[in-house]
């Protein structure tokens, strides 16, 4: 298998459970059931949340009205994705010491959150990633590129998530067949939609609230149950899995180089678009507005980064478990491949029962991050396209601006229904893939030197933007994750001239040097008042809800 991107991870719930899930112990109706639970508490929870959503500020950002531990838990649960519960645990379960990197990398991120983007974003924007970028630029041409990549990470991130919450949801209920699979699906698109359309980013938020709770828990009870089957030793737990090793190779998932020491530069380029990308990640952009003030932002992302911190220690011996107690090559070898590790601990520790929550566990993650995802594409173009770019931002009233969100949230959901059948059975890895690599290239640049750099003009941030992303998607295109590899989304074709699985190691600097250049050669000189006006706002926080309405 090639260089294992993020995606697989996303991906998981195409392939996820083995036949150890599906012919010797699954119970389709236990875990019907406990599906129907979650989704019936979390709809419960998003009505009740309905009733105070008002105005445009209470759908877009929750009323301003979370803490800072209430927020952090949100983030929590929008970040830890279907990815970290059982790709991670997986590779690291395989590889040891090179997929316990992915833990690193998704934490090291958010220390780039903090530092950079979370309190200056919180003070300078109102509702969308766009409002910082085009806060002292001409507001048309920055804002319909900012949202046209917001559109473009939350669509391919969508796709991924959709695709495999209908594998995952279909396979734990003994469905088979494209009709049945594309039945699940439509069905997680239209609770997300519900979700979305009813309670707004103050429902949204709730549902990544009680995710990130039940995943964290689960999580914690099954690293307590594991070293206790070891005396609580950790020594134990490596020893074991040292001697049920994938292949024999013994010590070395102890040590770096087991995955990567063939190709290190391909996890370069893949840990790049991971720790710059979450920082430009428009979903998690959109949760620094919804605390009321810049030291509730920041007190978010520290408990974001405890809560996220603690899980990757979970899976650190939860992989190491899974090795020990399952069997590396018992894993290989299962039809789910490392994506049932975890699965296959949970039916190895407490049987169908532990199977079935863990399994209603990772379905409650895709559909809080769908959630997420579609909130954010909906706010994106309803508040930048239609309100700013269409409308000049001369809309009537803010309840028109609602409206048109909603109704995008019932296109996206109905074109990430389309998607995600369309794409059932294929290697879906270039589209998170995609999402992180556009996130860092075109995003993260722009916002960067709207902060922090005073010369940067129009041109600069529309060069930026779409460079990032174009160049993102061309490399994704020609590269072995679309062709030319065993798990090439096209199988038997083979047009990849660039060698590397992730384009960030390109793109990421090109989007800096293109925004540099376009900026020092560009004779237009922006609005120095602008300019002074937001380094004051992100530094201070002062008139931060006018932020946009100058």
């Amino acid at each position: 298998m090639s260089t294992l991107a993020i995606g697989d991870f996303v991906a998981s719930g195409i392939d996820l459970l083995s036949a150890a899930t599906t012919e010797v112990e699954n119970n389709p109706v236990l875990n019907i059931t406990i599906f129907a639970a979650f989704v019936a508490v979390t709809m419960f929870i998003v009505l009740r949340a309905s009733r105070n959503n008002k105005s445009a500020s209470d759908y877009y950002a929750g009323g301003r009205s979370f803490t800072g531990p209430q927020n952090g838990f949100a983030i929590a649960g929008d970040y830890l994705s279907a990815a970290s519960f059982l790709g991670i645990c997986g590779a690291i379960a395989v590889n040891g010491y090179d997929g316990f990197l992915y833990s690193i990398g998704f934490l090291v991120a958010w220390l780039v959150a903090l530092l950079i983007v979370a309190e200056l974003m919180r003070n300078t924007g109102k509702f969308t990633m766009a409002d910082v970028l085009s806060f002292r630029l001409k507001q048309r041409p920055v804002r319909m590129a900012a949202a046209l990549s917001t559109l473009a990470v939350c669509f391919f991130y969508l796709l991924a998530q959709m695709a495999g919450a209908g594998g995952l949801v279909s396979l734990l209920m003994g469905i088979d067949g494209k009709v049945g699979q594309s039945l699940v699906i439509a069905v997680v698109g239209a609770l997300m939609i519900i979700y979305v359309l009813v309670g707004g980013m103050k429902g949204t938020t709730w549902v990544q609230i009680v995710k990130a709770v039940l995943l964290i828990a689960g999580a914690f009870a099954m690293t307590v149950w594991v070293l206790a089957l070891n005396g609580f030793n950790l020594s134990t737990l490596l020893a074991s899995a040292v001697e049920n090793a994938a292949g024999g190779v013994g010590e070395a998932v102890l040590e770096p180089g087991l995955k990567y020491g063939e190709n290190p530069l391909d996890f370069i380029s893949l840990a790049l678009a991971l720790v710059l990308g979450t920082a430009g990640l428009p979903h998690v952009l959109m949760r620094f507005y919804t605390v009321p003030t810049a030291k509730e932002a920041r007190r978010s992302v520290v408990w974001a980064i405890w809560l996220i911190g603690a899980f990757y220690l979970f899976t650190l011996v939860l992989g190491y478990g899974a090795a020990a107690l399952v069997g590396a090559d018992a894993i290989n070898n299962a039809p789910g491949g490392v994506n049932s590790a975890a699965p296959l601990l949970a039916l190895h520790l407490g049987g169908p029962i532990l199977m079935g929550f863990i399994s209603a566990v990772a379905f409650a993650t895709i559909l809080a991050v769908v959630a997420g995802l579609a909130i954010t594409a909906a706010a994106s173009f309803a508040h930048d396209i239609y309100a700013n770019v269409i409308k000049k931002g001369k809309v009537e009233d803010s309840d028109a601006e609602v409206k048109i969100a909603r109704r995008t949230v019932v296109v996206i959901g109905a074109v990430a229904i389309i998607g995600g059948i369309g794409v059932q059975g294929q290697n879906i890895a270039f589209l998170v893939a995609l999402a992180f690599a556009v996130a860092a290239s075109a995003n993260l640049p722009t916002i960067v030197y709207s902060l922090f750099w005073k010369r940067f003009t129009t041109r600069g941030a529309v060069w930026s933007i779409y460079g990032g992303l174009i160049s993102a998607m061309v490399l994704i295109a020609f590269s072995p994750v679309v062709s030319g590899s065993e798990t090439a989304m096209i199988p038997g074709a083979d047009f990849a001239i660039f060698p590397l699985s992730n384009p960030g190691i390109i793109s990421i600097p090109l989007g800096f040097i293109l925004g540099w250049i376009a900026s020092i050669t560009d004779r237009t000189v922006e609005s120095p008042e602008l300019a002074a006006e937001m380094d004051v706002r992100a530094h201070t926080g002062f008139g931060a809800e006018e932020a946009v309405e100058h």
